[in-house]
């Protein structure tokens, strides 16, 4: 019977041309590969070299033989060099839900800086409501979900990313563009657009407000920020949206100010709760949060704010 160690040295001796460099490249002696080959060629019945003077070349048997062993071996050598990319996460496949104020712009952005030094990596990236993508990440079909808190789930683990403020959004060339920061008063008999309830954001702004008795005009609702952002930067509306729409829309125009009291716009991190994340997900999200730290730094923030950094914190922890 054949084993696989006369399998190397026939592959061996294809690759080199020779006995001797086969010995070489094998680290072993010229007569243990000779003697591989001959009994290689006792197991299989077949002459895989003839002598040529000094040389040997491989018979018309041995070449159709070496095109199968040369398959298996490419991959064996595809397995090893797999299993090198996982260990240094440069390859392996990666699924990625967000919400829609992450998976727009910002999260797609950070996806391809990401993949530049990872060319073996894949990357499905989907996006949805919070609770759709809950439902994703705990049946498995998505290792890494970013959502609106709050989120619970005994499926789910969750880290929950504070740090972040909502942000005032104008039209283009609105006079309150002259201020540094908008607070609760500027609102005053403006015409609002505001999200569609129940969201954490919206109880949020609702709260302020009230708490602050400004009457707002309520005269658009939608459920996406970024609709609102698109309508505010025509020139409709004034309204209050995470940062990370917001951003996406300045250069169609919109206005951006901080605003005072500061309302936190959080983020969910979900993952499973039986299955651990892989390494490629380790450092995905480790870059995701770096990415977001940086992002919240350059927001600025009403003085005496500080810049205290994001805060993230394990549902356990809660």
């Amino acid at each position: 019977m054949i084993n696989p160690r006369q399998i190397e040295a026939f592959r061996a001796v294809m690759l080199t041309g020779g006995i001797t460099a086969a010995a070489e490249l094998l680290n072993i002696s010229q007569p243990a590969v000779s003697r591989l080959i001959s009994d290689l060629q006792y197991a299989l019945k077949l002459t895989l070299f003839e002598r040529r003077g000094p040389r040997i070349a491989p018979t018309s048997e041995a070449i159709s033989l070496y095109q199968v062993v040369d398959r298996a071996f490419v991959g064996l050598d595809l397995i090893e060099q797999t299993a090198r990319d996982l260990t240094s996460r440069r390859s392996g496949t990666l699924r990625v839900a967000a919400m829609p104020a992450l998976g727009v712009g910002f999260l797609p952005r950070y996806v391809a800086r990401f993949l530049t030094e990872r060319p073996r990596v894949d990357i499905a990236l989907r996006g949805s409501t919070s609770p759709i993508i809950l439902d994703w990440v705990a049946t498995g079909q998505c290792e890494l979900g970013f959502a609106h808190t709050p989120i619970e789930h005994a499926a789910v683990l969750t880290e929950k990313i504070h740090g972040l403020p909502a942000v005032a959004i104008l039209p283009p060339g609105h006079p309150l563009a002259a201020k540094d920061v908008l607070g609760p008063k500027d609102f005053e008999g403006e015409s609002f657009i505001s999200t569609t309830p129940p969201t954490l954001l919206r109880y949020r702004i609702d709260t302020i407000f009230a708490d602050h008795d400004v009457r707002r005009v309520m005269r658009v609702e939608t459920q996406l920020t970024m609709n609102a952002c698109a309508m505010v930067a025509a020139g409709h509306g004034m309204s209050i949206v995470d940062p990370f729409t917001a951003q996406d829309y300045v250069p169609h125009g919109l206005v951006v100010r901080p605003f005072a009291p500061r309302i936190g716009f959080d983020i969910a991190i979900l993952r499973s709760a039986q299955v651990p994340l892989s390494m490629i997900a380790e450092d995905f999200l480790a870059g995701f949060l770096e990415e977001t730290t940086r992002f919240r730094d350059s927001l600025g923030g009403p003085a005496g704010e500080g810049r205290n950094g994001l805060q993230v914190v394990r549902s356990t922890e809660l």
